[in-house]
């Protein structure tokens, strides 16, 4: 069997950002699982234009499209376009800030 999919077409339902993660704006996020890879889920993870805080779990992520910012709690911070590959570990405090609807693939 070999397991596709379309990783830009995959329709999302968005949900608001909880009001305590909100940094600015009104974002919202959707996400779907596609599947299982050696234990981990992948999937398609997307955030529309505002800012939002999180805790992160361990992640590797691939950005597809969108623009935005990536910053760590009290640290350095990495611009986010399509195909920057990222890592992040459980327990980092992060600021998401998206210009342009941020869609990443993730394997967590």
């Amino acid at each position: 069997m070999i397991d596709l999919h379309a990783a830009a077409a995959v329709e999302l339902s968005h949900e608001p950002v909880a009001a305590d993660q909100v940094v600015e704006g009104a974002p919202t996020t959707g996400y779907t699982a596609l599947g299982e890879f050696a234990g981990q889920e992948y999937g398609v993870w997307e955030m529309s234009v505002g800012a939002m805080s999180d805790v992160e779990e361990d992640e590797l992520f691939i950005v597809i499209s969108g623009t935005g910012e990536l910053q760590l709690e009290g640290g350095e911070s990495r611009t986010l376009v399509a195909g920057v590959v990222g890592r992040l570990e459980a327990g980092q405090r992060t600021v998401w800030t998206v210009t342009s609807t941020l869609r990443k693939v993730y394997v967590s």
